[in-house]
């Protein structure tokens, strides 16, 4: 049976979805964040960099969202509900699985990051200088281009119903964890059709059952 290493508030919960509409029996092992906000190091057992998400599958240890879904996609869809045929909506679909990791997600750790600089742990009497550091990158270039990421996505999705086009595809399931972190900065007010499509996610039945099994993402 599939094991998935599941931090709470993480990006696994793209894989308990994944799971869930492939209706892939699986067992979770759930890990607390450290007070630095960071995974346990028990979950260096598993996989050297201890980061989460990861699966095992028998003797495999696969990491990464993005290969957990091509893998599980590959390997459970025997009944290929996620199989793609349409060329231009194959190459969307391997765009978006990529793009969700390897260009917004960045962004939004950094927005996350510079927003700790005036906390704990960093020493009190750094922490003004910290916030002024903060302020002057995320206005004159983070904020820019979070803007110039959400115009792009809110572009397509005004013209598609899924991110592949015209069919629910792994690409909707990568894409929702980084739309989750803009939903609560509220930067999907200014994009209707993002929201909308979040929605329709949250309102499929694997998604629920794959909160109910991991727990909600608060993003606290």
């Amino acid at each position: 049976m599939i094991t998935v290493h599941h931090l709470e508030n993480s990006r696994s919960h793209r894989v308990l979805w994944l799971l869930e509409e492939l209706s892939v029996p699986y067992q979770i092992k759930r890990y607390q964040r450290e007070d630095t906000l960071l995974a346990p190091e028990s979950l260096k057992k598993t996989h050297p960099l201890g980061k989460s998400p990861v699966i095992t599958d028998g003797n495999r240890v696969i990491a990464e969202s993005g290969a957990i879904l091509a893998y599980l996609q590959q390997k459970y869809d025997s009944e290929h509900l996620f199989a793609i045929t349409d060329e231009d909506e194959q190459i969307q679909a391997r765009y978006w699985l990529h793009y969700a990791e390897g260009s917004l997600m960045p962004l939004l750790v950094m927005k996350l990051v510079f927003g700790q600089l005036g906390k704990k742990p960093v020493p009190w009497i750094l922490r003004p200088a910290g916030v002024a550091l903060s302020k002057g990158i995320q206005k004159a270039w983070l904020n820019k281009q979070l803007k110039l990421h959400g115009d792009v996505i809110e572009q397509h999705l005004s013209q598609h119903r899924y991110f592949a086009g015209s069919r629910f595809s792994i690409a909707d399931v990568q894409m929702s964890f980084p739309l989750l972190a803009l939903q609560v900065r509220g930067s999907l007010k200014e994009m209707p059709a993002t929201a909308r499509w979040l929605e329709s996610m949250q309102q499929r039945a694997a998604w629920q059952r794959a909160i109910e099994q991991g727990g909600a993402i608060t993003f606290s």
